[in-house]
This record gives structure tokens, sequence and C-alpha cells, in this order.
């Protein structure tokens, strides 16, 4: 029994070592971070059960902030993923909402000048790239903003 739970964990890495070797270098970046994040907080409660917690607040904040960036940094790594199909999206081209019925047979009759050059804008927008997926670049700056807003937080709760 215990050597083919040794051959099946072995066929098991090797398999994910395989698969590994695919994953695309900005992939593998990230991956590298998330587990150096990790790592850190690792370290400091360790540091915390060897030494003592004395300024307490300064200790959940470094774990905090070790433990939120690394969420934060899978949550790019899943949208900057190609293989991923959730952040796939269409075109916005249905403005069947906005000019349907309100109440029976009455049309919602509304300014629509600048909701049309907008809705224009984004549907050229998102007809140049390939798929409608949502850009590394945007999913960066929403990892850049959520880590600032992060860290505020963090810096606020040290006082």
């Amino acid at each position: 029994m215990a050597r083919t739970t040794s051959r099946d964990a072995q066929a098991l890495f090797q398999s994910l070592r395989s698969v590994y070797t695919a994953t695309p270098t900005s992939l593998k970046i990230i991956d590298l971070y998330v587990v150096f994040a990790i790592f850190t907080a690792i370290i400091q409660v360790v540091y915390m059960a060897i030494v003592g917690s004395f300024p307490f607040n300064s200790f959940l904040s470094g774990v905090l902030s070790c433990v939120g960036t690394a969420v934060l940094a899978v949550c790019l790594r899943i949208q900057v993923n190609k293989e991923n199909k959730e952040f796939k999206s269409e075109p916005f081209v249905s403005l069947q909402p906005i000019t349907g019925h309100l109440f029976g047979k009455e049309k919602l009759k509304v300014d629509l000048a600048f909701g049309l050059n907008f809705l224009k804008a984004v549907i050229s927008l998102s007809e140049t790239r390939s798929h409608y997926d949502l850009a590394p670049e945007r999913a960066f700056a929403d990892f850049v903003l959520c880590n600032l807003v992060l860290h505020l937080v963090i810096m606020n709760f040290l006082g």
C-alpha cells in the first residue's frame, strides 16, 4: 500500500511539473511573489511565537499586509492568465433596457446623446482587442490601486 501511494505521489508531482513548465514566465513570477509574501507572513508568526507579541498592532499589520498582498497577487494571476474564461466578455451592444417599455405601452424617453456616444466609444475600444478579454495592463493597474488602498489601511492601523 505504501509503495502504490508513493508511486501515485511521484506520478502526481511529475504531471504537475510537466504542466507547470508550460506556464508563462509572467505567471511564474507572480507565483514566486505569492510564495514570498506567504513565507514572510509565516516568518512573522514564528517570530511572534518565539519573542512575543508586545506591539500587537505591528504584528497584526505585518501579517495582514503579507496575506492581503498575496491575495491581491492571486487575483492578478487569475486575471492575467489567458486560459481563464471568466474574464472574457462580449461588447455592449444591447440598448433594450434603455429604450424598453416603462409602464405598459409607454416608452421611456431619455436624452441618449451622451449615453450613445459613450456606448460607441466602449464598443470601438472593446472591438480592437481580441476575444474581448480584460487587458493585462488593466489588471495590473487594479492590483497596484488595491495594494495602495491596502497599505494605506495598514499604515492607519499602525497608528
